[in-house]
């Protein structure tokens, strides 16, 4: 499939630009007809460079063509051309009308991009490329149009006929069916078109902009969820007052829709005007959703809202510039929710993140910089590190600016792209005008892939009384880059005394610091600082200021100081994390000389000078409490003995469970809220720690705590409480856990997203009987093969948070996962494809697993008519 490849240097613009776009979309039992009138020009940016080339290729998967018109007139087959892929219409004229009808079958499209049924209901997926899959088009996000949108269909099971813009026409066309019309004012790219039609339960509200306009709100939800959308709606107004506030973002519309879907790829999808999300990020309760469940619903519906502005009104160029849109609206929806949450949390949250699954993604076979080279399929790069590090470089941005210089460049790049499809590289510039500052080292940013790692130490002279910390910086090859340049790494640093005080930040050369920031850009870097009037501990990266590794070899001792002392709250929960993974590595190497395993002596009164430190807030502590996960700790070593890393995990979570027991169960009991329940930061803080001090009793496999479990599940008046129960019992040796899951299951098996948790609490159950449970599952009434979300919850959940299992000696999990990954990528291709991203480490582990992983990735390649989606994840995999 090599010649599949597309890439960024390639791009030329199109050589006919659409203007304007008609389509009437009529909905019929098994099938719908769709009509479209496209208006066509030549592009006036086209190279005046040889002759112009008059043949149209447009964009089409999976069309049956009924009738095709050129300014009118009939075609003669002569004229035109139609592969599985592209219509080809020949000899056209600069200007001119294309009218196009074709037959599609939504109810047969299991690969919910395009126009599909969920349910009984119709909807659209097409980003990236899914309007193909609905009408012929040039379906690429530079090509921006205006769109008139006619929809009809049966009225009693299709009530709500809705697409972008504002509703300018609806009515009866006889006695069974309606039609609606819609127009967007707004130009745009086909990407964001969006049409859904069903029976929904409506909430409406309504928001004032700044400017006193008055805008109608309206979420579509399946009927009976209505009562689980209003936290929804709250944080859609939240969002759009923040948007006008922080960045002085007007929404332009006179609706704004949000439609839950049930069937969905993604999290959500931001079309103008109308957004479609998953439910999972559009219901929630205090009966169904977690704590973490409604701070999410609270990021998506902002993360899609801010698109309007980052995304909507300024699009990308080209599918290589994602990040350009995608990055930045993931920065700014993470500081959206740290304004409303702990931003202290929210930091650690999102850099939890990055190091479990983007650094991997950086050292694995699909490295890629933000801003791609090149692709088979799109689908593959809406990922963590387009999405999740190109929001830490748009946070680098911030910090060496500053707040106020990020909005100028913010002002500036709206200012000259409103309406426009652009690249990185004008949001680099428009940064660089508005503050006169100069990005060109920090470029490296978006074209070089891989991690930095970057090498600290430092030297104290008590006679001079200055202190200089070393740097170095290297980032391994990566596919297709074996050689890489220093880049701008802005690493927020203090400078700590024995009091625990911030010393003054004095540079000999000042021009490397601003404020607490060192200007790190060489491959190798020393800073000198003056007036240190006694030996420091350093506090290097604090805020995680840079998407790196960094290096420095701390002592356990001076951990524990910066635990207890650092004024940057990431600092001190990621001295911690290093404490931690100090101690897990040096059981890992005991374990594997055989040698009997110890803890350090000082670690145990360190856990609990944090556990009964009032001064912490209680969701900050359940996070510093908790041990850094199998996941992220395979990628701080190039190679490892599976077995010996899980033992060397359990004894030190078993060992903080047995010294700690009493503070545990005292703060459990502390940690109780009242009966009321709310969403304060104090309350979901004392869950949050309840449900800590819950996991590690547990783990001393003694009854009183068992019972203390059970009670709090049946007890529960929230889902949060309820989950983390039920999940602490499944994964326990507790006798009546078959029980409990049963009665789990009866209790909530009228919601989907809490059957999703139940599928996911036994997908990752770390016993052996797992794996024949999961198999189980498959046939259970809850799951279904075709829907996402369950096969995220069942065999993502097997296969990305069950590592024990997962990587099970015997090679049963990775043969289980090639099944499933071989079902479904003709089903799916998006799902499979994303399934086939857990074999992407298997060169870390020891020769036998990697054999048996090898084995299933060649599997996977053997088959035939395998989508272009798995294929480019497999085979990059095996290289």
């Amino acid at each position: 499939m090599s010649e599949l490849v597309k890439y960024r240097k390639d791009y030329q613009v199109s050589n006919f630009l659409i203007t304007d776009v008609r389509l009437i979309v009529q909905l019929f039992d098994g099938y719908a007809l769709v009509k479209s009138n496209l208006g066509l020009a030549k592009n006036p940016n086209l190279s005046t460079v040889g002759a112009f080339d008059t043949t149209l290729k447009l964009d089409g998967v999976d069309l049956e063509l009924v009738s095709i018109e050129l300014d009118g007139q009939k075609l003669v087959s002569e004229r035109y051309h139609q592969t599985n892929e592209h219509l080809f219409v020949y000899d056209c004229p600069e200007s001119f009308q294309l009218t196009t009808q074709v037959k599609i079958y939504p109810e047969k499209n299991t690969s919910l991009e395009g126009l599909y049924q969920s349910s009984d209901k119709y909807c659209t997926q097409c980003e990236a490329e899914g309007f193909r899959k609905i009408t012929f088009y040039l379906d690429r996000p530079d090509v921006m149009a205006s769109f008139e949108v006619r929809i009809e269909a049966d009225k009693n099971q299709y009530p709500y006929l809705l697409s972008n813009g504002n509703n300018v026409d609806s009515g009866d066309l006889d006695i069974e069916r309606h039609y609606a019309v819609w127009r967007d004012p707004h130009k745009k790219p086909s990407y964001l078109f969006a049409l859904c039609a069903g029976k929904y339960d409506l909430l409406e509200s309504e928001f004032i902009t700044q400017s006193g306009r008055k805008v109608l709100l309206q979420i579509f939800v399946d009927e009976g969820k209505l009562e689980q959308c209003h936290h929804a709606m709250e944080s859609l107004k939240k969002s759009m007052r923040w948007d006008e506030q922080v960045f002085g973002l007007e929404y332009d519309l006179d609706i704004y829709m949000i439609v839950a879907v049930g069937d969905f790829n993604m999290g959500a999808m931001e079309n103008k005007g109308l957004n479609v999300f998953n439910t999972k990020y559009v219901l929630a309760s205090q009966a169904t959703a977690t704590d973490q469940d409604f701070e999410d619903v609270e990021a998506v519906i902002a993360h899609e809202y801010f698109h309007n502005w980052t995304g909507n009104r300024v699009t990308c160029r080209d599918w290589f510039q994602l990040s350009l849109k995608e990055g930045l609206t993931v920065f700014r929806d993470q500081q959206f929710t740290a304004d409303q949450t702990d931003a202290a949390v929210k930091r650690i949250e999102d850099v939890k993140v990055i190091r479990a699954h983007q650094f991997a993604e950086d050292a694995g076979p699909m490295a890629h910089p933000i801003r791609p080279d090149s692709y088979i399929e799109m689908n593959n790069f809406y990922t963590v590190t387009v999405y999740n590090k190109g929001a830490e470089v748009i946070r680098m941005y911030h910090t060496l600016l500053g707040a106020d210089g990020f909005r100028k460049g913010m002002d500036v790049y709206f200012k000259r792209h409103d309406g426009q499809a652009v690249t990185c590289e004008d949001f680099v510039l428009a940064m660089e005008d508005a503050n006169d500052y100069s990005f060109k080292q920090f470029r490296n940013w978006y074209s070089q892939a891989g991690t930095p790692m970057v090498k600290a130490n430092s030297v104290y002279d008590a006679v001079k009384k200055e202190f200089t910390l070393n740097l170095s910086q290297t980032t391994q090859a990566t596919p297709g880059q074996e050689h890489k340049t220093p880049f701008h790494i802005p690493i927020k640093m203090g400078l700590l005394s024995e009091e625990g005080v911030d010393m003054a930040l004095q540079l000999i050369t000042e021009e490397h610091l601003q404020d607490d920031i060192l200007h790190f850009t060489k491959k190798e870097q020393s800073f000198t600082f003056k007036n240190v009037i006694s030996k420091p501990i350093v506090s290097l990266l604090r805020n995680f200021s840079a998407p790196i590794k960094l290096e420095y070899d701390y002592s356990n001792k001076e951990l524990s100081f910066l635990l207890a002392n650092d004024r940057d709250a990431f600092n001190r929960w990621e001295a911690g994390q290093r404490l931690y993974t100090n101690v897990i590595w040096q059981l890992y190497d005991d374990s594997v000389s055989g040698s009997e395993l110890k803890l350090p002596e000082t670690l145990i009164s360190v856990v609990r000078k944090v556990l009964n430190n009032d001064d912490l807030e209680h969701r900050f502590k359940a996070l510093a409490l908790t041990i850094p996960d199998v996941k992220t700790l395979i990628e701080s070593r190039d190679s490892l003995q599976f077995d010996h890393l899980l033992q060397a995990h359990d004894y030190l979570s078993k060992q903080m469970a047995i010294n700690l027991e009493h503070d545990w169960y005292q703060h459990y009991l502390q940690s109780a809220p009242g009966k009321d329940f709310s969403q304060t930061k104090e309350s979901v803080g004392q869950r949050a720690l309840k449900a800590k001090c819950l996991d590690y009793l547990l783990k001393l496999q003694k009854k009183e705590y068992f019972d203390l479990a059970t009670k709090q599940l049946s007890e529960a008046n929230n889902m949060t409480d309820a989950i983390s129960a039920f999940k602490l019992l499944m994964h326990s040796s507790y006798v009546k856990k078959d029980l409990i899951a049963e009665s789990f299951y009866q209790r909530w098996k009228s919601e989907d997203l809490v059957i999703d948790k139940w599928l996911t609490v036994l997908a990752t159950d770390p016993s052996d009987a797992c794996i024949s449970m999961v198999k189980g599952l498959q046939t259970h009434e809850a799951f279904e093969i075709t829907n996402p979300n369950k096969v995220r919850a069942l065999i993502g959940g097997f296969s990305n948070a069950n590592m024990r299992q997962f990587h099970r000696p015997d090679g049963l999990g990775y043969q289980f996962l090639t099944q499933q990954i071989i079902s479904l990528y003709a089903v799916n291709p998006q799902i499979a494809a994303r399934l086939t991203g857990a074999f992407n480490r298997w060169k870390k582990f020891d020769e036998e697993r990697q054999k048996l992983m090898k084995q299933q990735l060649e599997a996977i390649l053997s088959q035939p008519k395998l989508s272009k989606d798995v294929y480019e994840i497999a085979s990059k995999a095996l290289k």
